[in-house]
């Protein structure tokens, strides 16, 4: 059984009045993606959406928060952004630029606020799932309010299947 704890996204979530459910999983190695997550949890792999980090034209800095069935469309991020080109964040900088380990990263409460884009696809479900800030744990909450907490804009960002 996975060690239950509180985070510092949680306890965002708390000091904001949004009610959230949790889910812990255990982490045995690297070997993990958000397929496995799901498993792990419990949930419905449409429900389960993962954050990634970006750095735009500007050597600005953006998050995409996409389901994890499906791949980030590099050029769709851009437009919503308003950016000729965006590039993935390599992951020696993603520890110091937001607080978050990979596997762990939430659109919660990073180092700083940034743009940050939750997929559309997001607007028809009642609750979706987001890292909780630490590899082994999950949060729960409604889009609108993950949009609001994050300052968050709905926008296409995966690849057309």
């Amino acid at each position: 059984m996975a060690r239950e704890i509180k985070t510092n996204v949680m306890r965002i979530l708390e000091r904001e009045h949004i009610p959230y459910d949790r889910r812990f999983y255990t982490v045995e190695d690297d070997s993990f993606d958000g397929h496995l997550v799901a498993e792990k949890t419990g949930l419905d792999p449409s429900m389960v959406y993962k954050t990634l980090v970006l750095t735009d034209d500007r050597l600005g800095h953006l998050v995409c928060v996409i389901p994890v069935e499906r791949e980030l469309d590099l050029k769709k991020c851009a437009r919503a952004g308003g950016h000729r080109s965006v590039s993935m964040l390599p992951l020696k900088d993603l520890l110091p630029l937001t607080g978050y380990v990979r596997g762990g990263c939430s659109p919660v409460g990073m180092k700083k606020p940034f743009p940050t884009f939750l997929d559309r696809s997001a607007q028809d479900l009642p609750t979706l799932s987001v890292s909780a800030g630490a590899r082994g744990c999950q949060i729960l909450l409604s889009p609108p309010d993950l949009i609001r907490l994050c300052h968050g804009v709905y926008a296409d960002l995966v690849r057309d299947e």
